[in-house]
C-alpha cells in the first residue's frame, strides 16, 4: 500500500542534456526560491522535476529511464509528484501522455510560468538574471540566445526550441554583474548558434559588441565561447578576443563533416574548401587560439570515401579538441526522409578511429606544451590531485590540469600559475610557479 512520504515540500531538480538544459533548469530554482519554495538539484525531494533531453537516441533513452525511475519512486511512496519539462516533453509531449501517463504533468520548453504555477509558484518578470547556479562557484553559464533558425537536416533543435531570439546585451549585461557578484570569474557563453547573435534584434551580428559590454563586468576574468555555427561567422569576434585579455582564446565551433556531398545533403551551406579557409582564418586572426570541434559519423549516404577523406582533413588539421557522436536517425528532420544505411557497427566503427587519431594530435599538442606555464583556475580537488584547467580548455569537454595536492595547497576557484611538467593524450601535470 502506497504511503504519503512524510517529508515537506522540498523540490527536486533534475537535469540531463547540454549546458543549454542546465542554464534553463538554474533559471527555474531561482524563481522557485523567490517564492518561498525549497528548492535542491539532484538531491533528496518529495517533489520532482526532471528537465529532460530530446536531441539524439541515446539521451531520449536516458530521459525516459530517468522518469521511470522516478515514477517507481512515485508508486513506492518515495516521493509525492513527478514533473516532466525540457526537450523531450516539447517534442514528444502525446507520445509520453499515452506511454506514462501517471507523471503528474508534462512541460514544454517555452512553459516556465505554467509550470511554476504547478509547483505552487510565481513567475516573477523582474528577476532578470537571479539563478541558482548548480556549476562549480567559479565558473557559469550565460544564455545568450535561445532557438535556431539554421535549416541542418540532421537537427531536432528547431523543432524542440523554436527560432532564434537573442537576448538583449543590457539584460546580459545585468546577469553577469550578479554572477560576479556571487564569486563567477568565468563566463561561458551558450546559445544553439552565437553566431547568429543580434541579427533578430539589432538586425546585425552583433557578437562583438556584446563581448566588448560584458568584458567591463568586473570580477570576471574569462569569457569563454561555445556553439558558434561556421556559416557567417563574425570576424570581428575574433579582432575583440585577440585585444581583450578577458576573451580566452578558444571557439567551439561544430563542424559535422567535411565531404562536399555530405554537407550539401545536411544543409550546412557550406564547403571543404570555404571551412578549410576559415579554419586557416582563424588561425591568422588568433594565432594562439584553440579550436573544438564535434563531427557526426555515419549520416545517410556517408560513403568509405567519404569518411577516409573526413580523416585524413582532421589529420590534416591538427584540431586542439575534438569529440564525434553517430548519427541519430529523428523524425521530422530532412534527413528523415534519407534512408539511415550506414550500419550501426561501422558507425561506431568510424567515430572510434576519429578518436583515436585525435588522442594521437591531443598527446603531441600536450608533449609540446611541457616546460611552459599557463594561467589556471582550479576547479576542484579530486583524489590526490587539485583539478584546474587553462583557457584553452571547457569544463567537461577539454583537458585538465592535475597539480599534487600533497605538496601544494590550491583554493578551488582561485588562478594560480602553473608550469607543466608531465603530459598525457589528455591530461597536463602541472606544478605552482
Amino acid at each position: 500500500m502506497r504511503t504519503k512520504s512524510l517529508k515537506k515540500n522540498k523540490i527536486n531538480v533534475v537535469t540531463l542534456g547540454c549546458s543549454k538544459n542546465v542554464y534553463d533548469s538554474e533559471i527555474l530554482m531561482g524563481q522557485l526560491k523567490a517564492s518561498g519554495k525549497a528548492v535542491v538539484h539532484e538531491e533528496e525531494g518529495n517533489i520532482v522535476v526532471i528537465n529532460t533531453c530530446g536531441f539524439i537516441n541515446n539521451a531520449k533513452e536516458e530521459s525516459i529511464n530517468t522518469i521511470l525511475e522516478f515514477m517507481q519512486k512515485k508508486e513506492e511512496g518515495e516521493v509525492d509528484k513527478v514533473f516532466v519539462t525540457g526537450c523531450l516533453s516539447e517534442r514528444y509531449k502525446p507520445e509520453l501522455l499515452k506511454e506514462i501517463p501517471n507523471v503528474d504533468q508534462y512541460f514544454g520548453t517555452t512553459e516556465l510560468p505554467a509550470l511554476l504555477k504547478a509547483l505552487g509558484a510565481d513567475y516573477k518578470h523582474e528577476l532578470i538574471g537571479e539563478r541558482l547556479t548548480t556549476t562549480p562557484k567559479n565558473y557559469a553559464y550565460l544564455k545568450i540566445a535561445e532557438g535556431c533558425d539554421r535549416p541542418c537536416s540532421f537537427c531536432a533543435i528547431p523543432i524542440m526550441r523554436g527560432k532564434h531570439k537573442s537576448t538583449p546585451i543590457n539584460e546580459l549585461v545585468i546577469e553577469a554583474e550578479k554572477l560576479a557578484a556571487k564569486g563567477v570569474k568565468e563566463l561561458i557563453l551558450i546559445a544553439q548558434d552565437l553566431t547568429y547573435y543580434g541579427l533578430d534584434i539589432y538586425k546585425k551580428r552583433n557578437l562583438a559588441e556584446l563581448l566588448e559590454a560584458l568584458v567591463k563586468v568586473e570580477g570576471i576574468e574569462w569569457i569563454r565561447l561555445h556553439y558558434a555555427f561556421p556559416t557567417g561567422f563574425p570576424m570581428d569576434v575574433l579582432e575583440v578576443m585577440n585585444r581583450e585579455p578577458k576573451i580566452c582564446n578558444y571557439l567551439d565551433i561544430p563542424l559535422q563533416h567535411i565531404s562536399d556531398d555530405i554537407l550539401k545533403s545536411m544543409r550546412r551551406g557550406t564547403t571543404k574548401e570555404k571551412t578549410t579557409q576559415l579554419i586557416n582564418d582563424f588561425r591568422a586572426a588568433v594565432p594562439n587560439i584553440t579550436l573544438r570541434t564535434t563531427l557526426i559519423m555515419g549520416y545517410p549516404g556517408e560513403t568509405e570515401a567519404d569518411f577516409q577523406l573526413l580523416k585524413s582533413w582532421v589529420k590534416a588539421m591538427r584540431f586542439e579538441r575534438l569529440g564525434c557522436f553517430t548519427y541519430s536517425h529523428e523524425e521530422n528532420t530532412h534527413a528523415y526522409n534519407l534512408e539511415d544505411d550506414v550500419p550501426e557497427e561501422v558507425k561506431q566503427q568510424r567515430a572510434n578511429a576519429i578518436m583515436e587519431l585525435q588522442s594521437q594530435i591531443s598527446w603531441e599538442l600536450n608533449q609540446a606544451k611541457i616546460g611552459q606555464t599557463f594561467k589556471v583556475v582550479i576547479d576542484r580537488k579530486e583524489g590526490n590531485y587539485f583539478v584546474g584547467r587553462t583557457e584553452f580548455d571547457s569544463p567537461d569537454v577539454d583537458n585538465e590540469v592535475l597539480i599534487d595536492a600533497s605538496k601544494t595547497y590550491l583554493k578551488t576557484g582561485e588562478f594560480t600559475t602553473v608550469k607543466i611538467i608531465d603530459a598525457a593524450d589528455f591530461d597536463l601535470f602541472g606544478e605552482v610557479v
